[in-house]
């Protein structure tokens, strides 16, 4: 496959995971908002989102407070912010027009089909006035782009390189949104969360397994209350939670297989190194260590595996 094909539809995909996942974690956002917090609190919240998506500086450079007003226009509607839900959704139709002979039409009709509609939803209509209802538009829409992947392309090197993107993207999203609170509070989390703060707690991580639709799946795996290391160990750990960690690096590792020349490359090696620590790791190593330790590193290797990717299959930037 030439390397500007793999790298139109290894983009496409990335990016319809990245608006849906931009959703989730506002989503999160949004409903710790709604919690009875002081003004201080509150925009610590939001700050800890701009943080954790590494968009706060450019964000102070166009805004003076942290709002949540704000914040949400320039994570969904700013299309000079290239991470924004427009954004994203403008790029996932660009690089799947580019491809447009390697995918079947039900797939472009739906890219297609969702660029048309991302404009009527976030221009024409004021989203503030509900959020949450934008926030399930856009998981939605992303559902159904990957089923219709699932269900009509040949199963060949361009879907892999389809889903090598999907899952890169959700394992790098689904550990930011485990680490959101050390943004938001600054302070690293070792498995003990004290009195007053297991109230909050409760609501916190309760939000986040929503946001990942883990919380019925919390709740079948555990039979217990909300705790938060359970919640990382679900997160991270579980290889049968289809947003977790291991599930996602379990699907790098299987697509770069079917894409990958050399069974021994640097590549297939690193992410395999990863693959079998969060295979054979326990959640009190890693609680041990410190929560945000952990994935902070997760995320400079996911990042060293992406370029990597980029460096052996798809067109030099």
């Amino acid at each position: 496959m030439l390397s500007r094909t793999a790298d139109h539809l290894f983009w496409m995909s990335r990016y319809t995971e990245r608006a849906e996942n931009t959703a989730r974690m506002l989503d999160v956002s949004y409903q710790m908002s709604l919690l009875p917090q002081s003004a201080a609190v509150a925009q610590m919240g939001w700050q800890g989102l701009l943080s954790i998506s590494e968009l706060l500086p450019y964000y102070k450079s166009k805004y003076d407070v942290v709002t949540a007003a704000n914040v949400m226009r320039f994570m969904v509607s700013d299309e000079n912010n290239p991470s924004s839900i427009i954004s994203c959704l403008r790029a996932v139709r660009e690089n799947a027009r580019a491809v447009r002979g390697s995918l079947t039409t039900e797939l472009w009709e739906t890219q297609n089909q969702t660029w048309l509609e991302a404009q009527r939803e976030i221009h024409t209509h004021d989203f503030l006035d509900d959020p949450a209802k934008l926030f399930e538009w856009v998981k939605f829409r992303s559902h159904l782009s990957r089923g219709v992947t699932i269900g009509t392309m040949l199963k060949d090197e361009a879907r892999s390189f389809m889903r090598l993107g999907t899952y890169l993207e959700r394992g790098d999203n689904t550990a930011r949104l485990v680490d959101v609170k050390y943004h938001a509070i600054e302070s690293d989390f070792f498995g003990e969360a004290k009195d007053k703060d297991q109230e909050y707690d409760f609501y916190h991580w309760s939000a986040i397994l929503r946001s990942v639709s883990a919380f019925e799946i919390y709740r079948k795996v555990y039979r217990d209350v909300i705790r938060p290391e359970r919640v990382a160990e679900l997160l991270i750990l579980r290889a049968d939670m289809p947003r977790s960690l291991h599930a996602c690096l379990e699907e790098v590792v299987s697509n770069l297989s079917i894409v990958s020349e050399d069974p021994k490359s640097e590549t297939l090696h690193k992410a395999g190194k990863l693959l079998s620590e969060l295979k054979f790791g326990r959640i009190t190593e890693i609680m041990d260590t410190g929560l945000h330790a952990f994935l902070t590193q997760y995320l400079d290797r996911v990042n060293v595996i992406g370029d990597s990717i980029s460096a052996d299959f798809l067109v030099a930037n």
